[in-house]
């Protein structure tokens, strides 16, 4: 009798965990397109109020929705009273999480500017 207990406590589980994970084909296709777009689970508004935690004297100067190293994210750049240059905060667009802070000088900043407006000329351009 003591082998049939955890015998049956097994069934149990492996079967409400195959329920649990079961899904139907329009069900499997939808999770598979969602995860393949450009969607963002968190909104502008929530993943500003996480950005503005980080920097909580900055104001926004500009924000995006981009794609950085594999991971869609929502750039934010802040300008601080008192303080020269921006400070950038990047926020996963899917889960929250902070990805990273940066201080950049005024350089800095310039040489970031210049170099998204090349890859700007060089997607309208086809190159």
């Amino acid at each position: 009798m003591k082998t049939l207990i955890p015998v049956a406590v097994v069934l149990v589980l492996c079967s409400s965990s195959v329920t649990a994970h079961a899904s139907t084909p329009a069900q499997h296709s939808k999770k598979a397109h969602t995860t393949s777009s450009m969607h963002p689970k968190l909104t502008l508004d929530s993943a500003l109020v996480i950005a503005k935690a980080q920097v909580p004297n900055g104001t926004v100067k500009s924000h995006e929705l981009e794609r950085e190293h594999g991971k869609l994210i929502y750039s934010f750049d802040f300008v601080v009273a008192g303080k020269t240059g921006i400070d950038e905060v990047n926020v996963d667009a899917m889960t929250g999480a902070i990805v990273a802070t940066e201080h950049e000088g005024p350089k800095a900043e310039h040489s970031e500017q210049m170099k998204e407006k090349r890859e700007a000329k060089a997607t309208s351009t086809g190159h």
